[in-house]
């Protein structure tokens, strides 16, 4: 989630504080954190009956041939996180226009980390799960939760270089884009061509609403809709849907900055005559619709891609996202025993999140820089790079999402794979956390 400066604070307490807590970067991952242990928690009551109960609720939505039927748990993960994925489709085109994808040169650091960390947590996994029917899980150790990792950063205040942040908010969409494609290749059933042409059909329509100038987002929407519906029936995973989707949104604004201005000063001074005319602060119909018009000229000036990245940015990180955490982080240990943590797929998952993505993303990252592939940011030492490489092990809602994919609700396998997630995840954030720490503080005092 984007640090956000909300200059309209409200005058209302309670709202004035709900802007505040949002607007802090790391805000998202403490409601993860906070929802993950509530699922534990719960999973592990009394009551953790009750928690497996209302994930397992079925629903059921459609008409005739055209219905699903669906868990709680399945409509959040197919239908929830495909707004996530388009999130992450939107913050993946606007990274490869304007930002640190736009260009080769720029983008070879981030690609060779992600390279690094995707092979050797991949590799550490398949390793420990040779020849088992655990393989099938692979990719868990590979993902990297972006909302975690940058809030750990954050965390840690200004002292922290802005290209480091950017360095591994860059890797963290390169890791993105794998975990879509992998998902879309490695983790899709049997294929319906009806329903997959159907959706190729729908993209078409928007790729054609994007070339003739469309930015109306109820467009996009209702066509999004109906590709999300028909790539869940054709059989690629739903989430798909949503990074493609994406890709259609226009990055264009239909009027430049000058217009903007232009136009802009004379409605600000249109409304600000009549200002203190009133003494309520009901909108007078002259003041009214002056707003009215700078509203339509400031979407207008803004590409409806970064319009729609700002407006459910938050919508994701405070509520998808933790509901998210909240149905698949909980595990009942009520069969658990020692042994699980030596389970291969625990050790598999656990060494290939914190083992796996520090050493594969620091030793490309290093590779990179040592044969002139890319540079090191001026002034910012390696060992940083090593520790930002180690708070790219924390997987969680990636690799939560993938362990699903990869096993089932239910099979002792998924058991066993949250432990090494969470398990990892932790260890990386807290590792990575403390040595980040301890350096920057180290250098203030030498620069003091």
């Amino acid at each position: 989630m984007k640090k956000k400066i909300d200059l309209a604070k409200s005058e209302f307490p309670i709202a004035r504080t709900y802007q505040e807590f949002t607007s802090n970067a790391s805000a998202s991952g403490i409601v993860l954190i906070i929802c993950t242990l509530i699922a534990m928690i719960w999973a592990n009551s009394p009551w953790w009956e009750s928690y497996f109960d209302l994930w397992h609720t079925h629903f059921i939505i459609g008409i005739g041939d055209f219905t699903l039927d669906k868990s709680l748990h399945h409509w959040i993960n197919d239908l929830l996180m495909v707004v996530f994925f388009f999130l992450v489709g939107l913050e993946i085109k606007r990274e490869i226009l304007i930002g640190e994808l736009s260009s080769l040169r720029k983008a070879m650091l981030p690609i060779m980390g992600a390279l690094g960390g995707i092979i050797l947590p991949a590799l550490i996994y398949t390793l420990f799960n040779l020849g088992t029917e655990n393989l099938h899980g692979w990719a868990i150790p590979m993902a990297t939760d972006i909302a975690f990792a940058l809030g750990v950063l954050y965390l840690l205040g200004d002292k922290v270089p802005p290209s480091l942040k950017v360095f591994l908010a860059a890797l963290a969409i390169v890791d993105d884009i794998a975990a879509v494609v992998i998902i879309a290749i490695f983790y899709t059933s049997s294929i319906s061509l009806y329903y997959l042409l159907l959706s190729f059909l729908f993209i078409f329509i928007m790729i054609v609403g994007n070339r003739l100038k469309v930015i109306s987002p109820l467009f996009y929407l209702a066509i999004g809709g109906l590709v999300w519906f028909t790539m869940l029936k054709s059989g690629v995973h739903a989430t798909i849907a949503g990074v493609l989707t994406a890709f259609t949104i226009p990055s264009y604004a239909l009027i430049d900055k000058q217009k903007f201005v232009d136009n802009t000063e004379g409605l600000w001074r249109k409304f600000r005559s009549k200002l203190f005319q009133t003494k309520t602060d009901f909108l007078t119909e002259y003041e009214a619709d002056a707003l009215y018009n700078m509203d339509l000229l400031s979407d207008k000036v803004q590409p409806l891609l970064l319009r729609l990245e700002r407006g459910i940015d938050e919508y994701v990180a405070f509520g998808i996202m933790p509901l998210f955490a909240l149905s698949n982080a909980g595990i009942h240990f009520g069969d658990f025993y020692l042994g699980a943590l030596f389970n291969p797929v625990t050790l598999g998952v656990f060494t290939g999140l914190f083992v796996g993505k520090q050493i594969g993303v620091a030793a490309f990252v290093w590779l990179a820089s040592r044969f002139n592939i890319a540079n090191l940011q001026p002034g910012i030492p390696f060992r940083q790079y090593y520790y930002v490489a180690i708070l790219t092990g924390i997987g969680f809602t990636m690799s939560l999402f993938i362990s699903a994919l990869s096993f089932g609700p239910g099979a002792p396998q998924e058991m066993y794979s949250k432990t090494g997630i969470l398990l990892g995840s932790i260890f990386a954030g807290t590792l990575g956390y403390i040595l980040m720490r301890r350096d920057l503080n180290k250098k203030e005092k030498v620069a003091n």
